[in-house]
């Protein structure tokens, strides 16, 4: 089974490769929030770490689109339901991905 880690990278790496080199019209966004490389130094807190905040963030056209990415069995925290209810409370648009070809399927809606 892969990890959440295996299928960030593959989401990446194919988004990257299909909507973010200098030929894509418009080139798009993706990037991700390492808070777990953050979280046992509590002064990132000060600048602006915040426990829950989802693994990626595109940015299509006049989109923002927040995912989090989760294996086929893994489960959110408490922490990252809350960020998601204030994403949406907020009209944006919140990902909960299991695969690459889950992620695609959302993209592509997008780009309709």
């Amino acid at each position: 089974m892969k990890t959440e880690f295996n299928i960030q990278q593959e989401i990446v790496v194919w988004f990257r490769n299909n909507h973010c080199l200098k030929h894509h019209k418009p080139r798009n966004i993706i990037f991700s929030v390492p808070n777990e490389a953050a979280y046992k130094n509590k002064s990132f807190i000060q600048t602006g770490l915040m426990v829950g905040v989802s693994d990626l963030i595109v940015v299509i056209d006049s989109k923002t689109l927040y995912f989090e990415v989760k294996t086929a069995t893994g489960k959110q925290s408490p922490k990252q339901i809350e960020f998601e209810e204030t994403i949406k409370n907020l009209n944006q648009e919140y990902y909960l991905v299991r695969s690459l070809d889950n992620f695609i399927d959302i993209i592509e809606h997008y780009l309709k």
